[in-house]
C-alpha cells in the first residue's frame, strides 16, 4: 500500500489588528481562529506582528514622535508564556487547530518580532524571532539567534516559517528545507498600503517572488499571509486624512503549492480568511526533479552550519549550546491550557556544530 501522506486544510487570515491594543487584538484573533476552525482549518496563520500591530511609524515618524508609540507598543506586547498567550492557546484548542501567530514579543526590556506557535491542544510550543529586523525596524525590535532556526515536526506535517525580509536570507531558507520543511508560513506587514515605506509600490511583487521561490526551492507548500490597514491604524498614526501616506486595505495573502502556483488567492485589501486543501503527497512529485536538501544538495561541494546557541548577556544562562528555558517552555503547557506534558509537535533543529 505504501506510506500515507496527510491531507489537511490550511487558512491564511488576511486581517488588520486592533492597533496597539493587546486585549482587543487577542479578542479579534480568537474570533478569527474560531471562524477558521469552524470551517475545518487545521493550521491557521496570522500576519506579521498581528498583536498588537506592526510599527508602521518606523518609516514615517521622527524619533521624537515615535517614542510615545514605542512605549505604547511595549506596554501592549506579549510575554511568552503568559496569560495573554494562554488566551490564544485556548482559542486554538477550541478550534482543534494549530495556530501560527505574529506577535510583538516582550522579554525583559527588549521587543522581538516573533512568530509564535500553538498546537491543537492549546499549548504554546515554539517561537521564531526574526533574525534580522529590516532597516528602520531595528529601532523597535531586537534580533533573534540560532535557536530560532527550526522546523516543527507535527502530526499535520513539518511546519516552519520566516518573517518578511528573512526570505532574502538564503541560508535561513535553506536550513528550513534541510530540516524537511513541508509547510512554510511566510508572514508580512501591509506594506503596499503604507506609502511612507520605500518599497510600497513593489512590495506585493517582492512578496509573491519570495513565496513562490520558497515553494519551488524547498519543495513545500507556502501559506503567505500579510496584514492590512484599518481605521485604528490610520487614526493612531495621524494618517486618517492623508491617503498619500497610508490607505485602508493593502496586503496580499494566499496559499502556494510546491509547483510555485497559487492554490488559493492571491487576495488583497478586504478582510478575509483564505482556505486551501493541501495534499502533502504532492511534494513527492517536486522531489522527483530536485530535492534541495537531498539528491540536489551536493554537500561535497557546498556546506554550512548553524550556531544554534541562544545569545544572552549571561553566558552561563545558555550553557553555550542550547537556549536555557526555550525547550522547557516549548514542552510545558501554557497557563490555562490542557495539563499534558506530551507535546504533539517537536522542534527539529540543525545538529550542533562543535
Amino acid at each position: 500500500m505504501g506510506d500515507k501522506y496527510p491531507k489537511i486544510k490550511v487558512a491564511a487570515v488576511h486581517a488588520a489588528t486592533e492597533f496597539l491594543n493587546r486585549d482587543a487584538s487577542i479578542d479579534k484573533a480568537c474570533a478569527l481562529i474560531a471562524e477558521a476552525g469552524s470551517k475545518g482549518a487545521q493550521l491557521i496563520a496570522f500576519p506579521e506582528a498581528f498583536i498588537p500591530g506592526y510599527p508602521f511609524w518606523v518609516w514615517s515618524h521622527t524619533p521624537v514622535q515615535a517614542k510615545a508609540l514605542f512605549a505604547e507598543l511595549f506596554a501592549n506586547s506579549v510575554e511568552l508564556p503568559s496569560e495573554a498567550s494562554a488566551r490564544i492557546g485556548e482559542a486554538a484548542r477550541k478550534a482543534n487547530a494549530w495556530v501560527a501567530m505574529g506577535i510583538n514579543e516582550r522579554e525583559g526590556g527588549t521587543l522581538y518580532n516573533t512568530l509564535a506557535y500553538f498546537d491543537n491542544e492549546g499549548r504554546f510550543v515554539a517561537r521564531h524571532r526574526k533574525l534580522q529586523p529590516t532597516n528602520a525596524e531595528r529601532t523597535v525590535w531586537g534580533r533573534g539567534d540560532g535557536s530560532d532556526v527550526f522546523v516543527l515536526d507535527t502530526p499535520i506535517g513539518r511546519v516552519g516559517g520566516l518573517i518578511c525580509y528573512e526570505h532574502t536570507m538564503d541560508l535561513n531558507r535553506y536550513a528550513l528545507a534541510a530540516l524537511g520543511e513541508q509547510i512554510h508560513i511566510a508572514v508580512w506587514p501591509a506594506a503596499s498600503a503604507n506609502y511612507t515605506s520605500a518599497n510600497a509600490d513593489n512590495f506585493d511583487n517582492i512578496t509573491e517572488t519570495a513565496v513562490k521561490y520558497q515553494a519551488m526551492a524547498a519543495q513545500a507548500f507556502v501559506i503567505c499571509v500579510q496584514g492590512r490597514v484599518n481605521e485604528s491604524i490610520l487614526n493612531k498614526l495621524g494618517f486618517a486624512d492623508q491617503p498619500e501616506k497610508m490607505r485602508l486595505g493593502g496586503g496580499l495573502s494566499g496559499i502556494v503549492g510546491p509547483d510555485a502556483k497559487w492554490i488559493a488567492g492571491p487576495h488583497r485589501d478586504d478582510e478575509a480568511i483564505i482556505y486551501a486543501d493541501i495534499d502533502l503527497g504532492i511534494i513527492r512529485y517536486a522531489k522527483f526533479f530536485a530535492d534541495s536538501a537531498g539528491h540536489y544538495a551536493r554537500p561535497d561541494v557546498f556546506s554550512f552550519d548553524v550556531n544554534q546557541g541562544a545569545q544572552t548577556p549571561l553566558a552561563s544562562a545558555s550553557g553555550g549550546i542550547l537556549p536555557a528555558g526555550l525547550l522547557r517552555k516549548a514542552e510545558q503547557p501554557s497557563e490555562g491550557a490542557k495539563d499534558n506534558n506530551d507535546v504533539a509537535g517537536k522542534v527539529v533543529r540543525p545538529p550542533v556544530s562543535r
